[in-house]
């Protein structure tokens, strides 16, 4: 079921080029975000050995984000999906990409707390100190959407064995 869908969507060049694209740019962005690539003042990655499963998330996530999004895409254009359906793979790569970024780990963080004063610094601290839960459970979120996304996919296009040809 999971291989006909992913044959399904990704047989077309474009759902593959938005899918690899997707997840660059989350990549790159939870990564920066992460602190563990630098633009300034010289292009650097560093990855330090105490955060391996951090780095091991973010790129599922990335991962999960890019091809929740162009199955959701697909869903869209080629098989005209209900607007639920729609919408549960669209909220479903949001939510999992919005929880998995720490936005105490780089400097949104201090305009959250310059803007929210002590209401602000609670809730960054709690986003730090709780940063590896919550993208595991946004890769939980975008895991459930994805098999969502499988089934609606393989339940529009359904092919009756009895009338295939040999």
């Amino acid at each position: 079921m999971h291989k006909q869908a992913l044959k399904q969507v990704f047989s077309k060049p474009s759902y593959l080029i938005i899918s690899a694209s997707v997840f660059t740019v989350i990549l790159v962005a939870l990564l920066h975000a992460r602190e563990f690539l630098f633009f300034e003042p010289y292009f650097v990655f560093q990855l330090p050995k105490d955060l391996i499963p951090n780095f091991v998330l973010i790129m599922i996530l990335s991962a999960l984000v890019g091809i929740v999004l162009s199955m959701s895409i697909y869903q869209i254009r080629i098989l005209k999906a209900s607007k639920r359906k729609m919408s549960s793979g669209l909220v479903g790569s949001f939510v999992g990409a919005g929880t998995g970024i720490c936005t105490g780990c780089s400097s949104i963080g201090i305009t959250i707390i310059s803007t929210l004063g002590i209401i602000g610094a609670t809730t960054l601290s709690f986003l730090n100190y709780y940063e590896t839960p919550i993208r595991i459970v946004a890769i939980a979120i975008l895991v459930a959407t994805y098999f969502l996304m499988v089934r609606g996919i393989t339940s529009e296009c359904k092919i009756n064995p009895k009338y295939e040809m040999e």
